[in-house]
């Protein structure tokens, strides 16, 4: 069969109009993401439990401090951190001075492309201020929304696996957050002591007093030496039981801390102890808080008995 000129030229030319047809409404749809894993670098586990939960299947999360016998404080990073900011797609810090070390390799990786997350930053914090802010539940639930705008963000296509992820993860946090709200209804008022600023912004949550001398905890959170009267002031607050639990911070240890801690076991004060990054590191978010603030409740319901 013999196909004149006249034909082939009119059906070239329909195939031509459809491809370029196509190719315009597949530029005006949204941008997508490749299909790849989107890689996220959190700097501190805590908040890489957390995203990981919302991203679910879609990323790959890489959580840079997460060692149980090290001071967060105190990590100075190394090349195989430097590579994992270079190539990431998102990137999540404390701030406030916490993890400093992050910003100097955002620095030397500039990237136009890559969504970074600085938490002190989202809550209008600055260096200097209590950067603890995982153990503060208003702070947590404002960081989770922002984590799940920005996944969204870089991957739209995928906007509906993020909010249900959000969602299962905001029922998750319930429990935990809940038990709190009950430690502030029965144990509302209590005096309690800590080594340290870290558990500050929890203390406030659930109503307690922390009398601990504010220049004792902020020295030992920032590793400095205390001044001396209020290590004089601290040793008489458990002297005379004023406090009724001692949180103590398990990657904070120093002689001083561990003196306050002899202390207070001498004088039959409950002594609770909490982390700065997830023990056991492959636990959640949740389920690391949970076990923490149970131990609390615990302790304050085993004085309340004792009196």
């Amino acid at each position: 069969m013999t196909v004149s000129p006249k034909l082939l030229f009119w059906v070239i030319g329909i195939v031509l109009v459809a491809g370029i047809t196509l190719a315009i409404v597949t530029s005006s749809q949204p941008k997508q993401h490749s299909g790849s894993l989107i890689q996220v670098v959190a700097a501190e586990n805590f908040w890489g439990s957390l995203v990981s939960q919302i991203g679910g299947n879609r990323i790959q999360v890489d959580s840079i401090v997460s060692d149980p016998n090290a001071d967060p404080h105190e990590y100075e990073s190394n090349a195989s951190t430097a590579r994992s900011f270079e190539t990431a797609d998102y990137v999540i810090l404390n701030g406030a001075g916490y993890d400093s070390w992050g910003d100097k390799l955002l620095s030397a990786s500039p990237n136009k492309n890559r969504v970074v997350l600085n938490i002190a930053g989202l809550l209008g914090k600055k260096e200097g201020d209590n950067p603890h802010f995982w153990y503060n539940p208003d702070y947590v639930n404002l960081s989770i929304v922002q984590m799940e705008k920005d996944l969204i963000k870089i991957d739209p296509a995928d906007a509906g696996y993020y909010q249900q992820n959000y969602k299962t993860l905001q029922t998750a946090l319930s429990g935990y957050q809940n038990r709190i709200k009950n430690i502030r209804s029965q144990f509302g008022g209590t005096k309690v002591a800590a080594t340290e600023d870290i558990f500050a912004y929890l203390a406030n949550a659930a109503g307690l007093d922390l009398i601990s001398p504010p220049a004792f905890i902020e020295a030992v959170a920032e590793g400095n030496d205390p001044p001396t009267d209020s290590v004089v002031a601290f040793q008489q607050q458990l002297q005379t039981n004023q406090p009724k639990v001692l949180v103590y911070n398990e990657q904070t240890v120093t002689p001083l801390t561990n003196s306050i801690k002899g202390l207070a076991a001498a004088q039959n004060i409950p002594i609770v102890g909490v982390t700065e990054t997830i023990q056991p590191p492959d636990n959640t978010f949740q389920d690391w808080m949970n076990a923490e603030i149970i131990n609390l409740e615990n302790a304050l319901n085993a004085q309340e008995l004792g009196q």
